[in-house]
C-alpha cells in the first residue's frame, strides 16, 4: 500500500514529500491512524491536529488522549482544540455535524497558516468519494456534483483517495495498528451513515466492486463536462451572432446538435432562460414565427428561421443581474461583491449584510431587483413559506424604508436572499455543500 500511496501523491502532484510538511488530521480512528502511520514510513515531514467537539463526554475525552500518545510516538507536533461545539451550533441555527466542520476546518486552516506548514491532510479514502457521489445524486446535482471528493482541494489533500476500504483495514491488520472507535458511526440518524449501513450494502451486493467503479464514473463525468463545455462553446460560435445589442441563433444549426434541449439551456443561461421554458422554445421551433418567450431580463422571439433575443424594458426601479464568476455588482445604488469558496474550511458568517449561500444550488444569473407584492421566500431556519410583505412586518421595517429592500433572485425566479435581512432555508450551508457563494452588501 505504500507503493501505491507515493505514487497517487505524485500523480495527481498533491504535495512533495520531502520539502511540504503537512497537517494531519487526526481523530483517533482506523482511517486517520493509518494515514499518519503511512505517512510516517514515507517519511514525509508532518504535525497532528486533533479536534476535540465536546460531544461524547469521557469517550471523546479518550481519543484526544490517545491520539496526543500516537503524537508523541511518532515524535511530531501535536495540536489540539476543545470545542463548544453544540453551542457555536444553536447560536448560528446550523446542525451539529456542520457546526463541526465549520470549526474544525477553520482551526486546520489557522494552524497551517501560524505553523508555516503547506497542506492539510485528511483521510479521506475510495468509499467516502463514494458515499459523497450518491449524496450528491440523492440531493439533486448536475455532472459537477458527480466528481466526488477532489484529491487536492486548495491546501487540503488527501493521499488515500485512490486507496479502498478493504485495503486500508489489511494494512491496519498487517502492522498491527491500534485506533479508537467512534459509536456514532453507526448512528443511522446522520444521512451518511444510512446511506452506508442500509442503501451501499445493497448496491456493493450487485456490484463488489463499487468504489472503484463510481471512482472511474467521476473520472468519465469530469471529461463528459469538459467535452459538453467545449461542444456548447463551438456551437455557440457557429449559431450565434450579435448586432446592436440582438442576439440571434440559427435554428437550423441548433436543430443539427446533439441533445438539443440540454445545450440550448447552456446558451440561453446568460438570458435567465430556464430549462422548463428552454423546453417550449426547442418544442416551438416547428410552430410558425412569431411565438414569444419572456425570462426576467429578456424577450425571445421565434422568427421564420432564428431566435431574436432582446433585453426587456425593465421596471423603474431596474434589474441587475450577477452572472456565474462575477466578483461586483452595482445596482441601483446597492454594491454587492460576491466570494466563491470552498466549503471546507468555510467559517459561517454572523452578519445581516452577509450571505452564505450552497453555490450548486443557484441557478445564474442571480437577478437584483426590488421587492414586489406577493413575493415570497423561506427564511433560514423555517420550513415554511413567508410573504416578504409579512416578514418586512415582524422584522419591524419602518414603512418608509420597506420600498428600498431588494431581493436577489435566481434564474428559476427563486428568492435566494432578502439582502440586508435573511437567506433562503432552500440555498443555506449545509453539510453536504461543496462550493459556497459569500455575498456581502458594502
Amino acid at each position: 500500500m505504500l507503493d501505491r500511496v507515493r505514487q497517487f501523491i505524485e500523480e495527481k502532484n498533491l504535495f512533495s514529500p520531502t520539502t511540504d510538511q503537512l497537517l494531519v488530521a487526526v481523530s483517533g480512528g482506523i482511517d486517520s491512524v493509518a494515514l499518519a502511520d503511512v505517512l510516517h514510513r514515507l517519511e514525509v515531514p508532518f504535525a497532528i491536529a486533533h479536534c476535540h467537539f465536546g460531544l461524547r463526554g469521557e469517550e471523546a475525552d479518550a481519543d484526544e488522549q490517545f491520539v496526543r500518545k500516537l503524537a508523541k510516538k511518532y515524535d511530531v507536533p501535536y495540536f489540539a482544540e476543545f470545542f463548544q461545539t453544540k453551542e457555536f451550533a444553536a447560536q448560528e441555527g446550523i446542525s451539529t455535524q456542520m457546526a463541526a466542520r465549520a470549526l474544525r476546518y477553520e482551526w486546520f486552516e489557522r494552524i497551517r497558516q501560524t505553523q508555516q506548514l503547506s497542506y492539510i491532510a485528511t483521510a479521506h479514502h475510495q468509499r467516502d468519494a463514494a458515499e459523497t457521489m450518491l449524496l450528491n445524486l440523492t440531493h439533486g446535482t448536475g455532472l459537477a456534483g458527480l466528481h466526488g471528493i477532489q484529491a487536492k482541494n486548495g491546501y487540503v489533500v488527501r493521499p488515500f483517495l485512490g486507496i479502498g476500504k478493504e485495503e486500508l483495514f489489511e494494512y491496519v491488520m498487517e502492522n498491527r495498528l491500534v485506533w479508537r472507535e467512534d459509536a456514532s458511526n453507526d448512528s443511522t440518524t446522520y444521512q451518511r451513515n444510512r446511506l452506508r449501513h442500509d442503501v451501499l450494502p445493497v448496491l456493493r451486493d450487485i456490484n463488489p466492486n463499487l468504489d472503484q467503479t463510481l471512482e472511474h464514473t467521476a473520472e468519465r463525468v469530469g471529461g463528459a463536462e469538459e467535452i459538453v463545455r467545449r461542444y456548447v462553446a463551438d456551437t455557440a460560435a457557429q449559431a450565434q451572432k450579435e448586432e446592436d445589442e440582438v442576439i440571434y441563433f440559427n435554428i437550423a444549426t441548433l436543430q443539427a446538435t446533439a441533445a438539443i434541449t440540454l445545450v440550448l439551456h447552456e446558451l440561453l443561461r446568460p438570458f435567465n432562460f430556464s430549462f422548463p421554458v428552454t423546453k417550449e422554445i426547442v418544442a416551438a421551433f416547428k410552430a410558425t414565427a412569431g411565438r414569444r418567450f419572456e425570462s426576467p431580463t429578456h424577450t425571445l422571439v421565434k422568427d421564420r428561421n432564428q431566435l431574436v433575443i432582446t433585453r426587456r424594458n425593465l421596471t423603474r426601479f431596474g434589474t441587475y443581474q450577477l452572472q456565474a464568476g462575477q466578483t461586483k455588482l452595482l445596482a441601483d445604488g446597492l454594491h454587492l461583491t460576491a466570494d466563491l469558496q470552498e466549503a471546507e474550511g468555510f467559517s459561517v458568517l454572523r452578519k445581516k449584510n452577509e450571505a452564505a449561500l450552497d453555490a450548486d444550488r443557484l441557478q445564474f444569473p442571480l437577478t437584483v431587483r426590488r421587492w414586489q407584492e406577493g413575493d415570497w421566500f423561506m427564511p433560514i431556519g423555517m420550513k415554511g413559506k413567508k410573504k416578504i410583505s409579512d416578514f418586512l412586518i415582524d422584522q419591524k421595517v419602518p414603512l418608509n424604508l420597506k420600498d428600498d429592500v431588494r431581493v436577489l433572485v435566481t434564474a428559476d425566479q427563486r428568492i435566494a436572499w432578502v439582502i440586508g435581512f435573511r437567506p433562503d432555508e432552500r440555498y443555506k450551508v449545509t453539510e453536504e455543500t461543496r462550493r459556497v457563494l459569500v455575498l456581502r452588501r458594502l
